[in-house]
């Protein structure tokens, strides 16, 4: 990895972005976070899963009284990395176990 370098949010692959996010949506349905209303809800959802986090956090009186534009990056990251965590850390569950039963059955050929 070169130092300095921001890393893409883009997938590798162009096309996968509507797999992704449809992985994305069956994930957050399997932890409760929406109940199948797409993007919208998946949204909404996530703007309150950062105030839970905030709240965790200590920063939910300061978020309400100074609102997102005056928090720190620091703050934002740490509220962001959790949100992160949770959704995207299943996504890569699902994703591993995807590839383990694909590779199982191509090897069993």
């Amino acid at each position: 990895m070169v130092l300095g370098r921001r890393k893409s949010r883009r997938p590798v692959n162009p096309n996968a972005t509507r797999v992704l996010d449809r992985l994305k949506y069956e994930v957050a349905q399997e932890l409760g976070l929406i109940q199948g209303g797409g993007e919208a809800e998946l949204r909404a959802a996530l703007d309150s899963m950062k105030y839970e986090i905030a709240e965790e956090l200590g920063l939910a009186e300061k978020l309400r009284t100074v609102g997102w534009a005056n928090m720190t990056s620091r703050e934002c990251g740490m509220i962001g990395g959790r949100l992160g965590g949770r959704l995207g850390g299943q996504m890569v569950k699902s994703m591993i176990e995807f590839t383990e039963r694909h590779m199982a059955q191509n090897h069993l050929r």
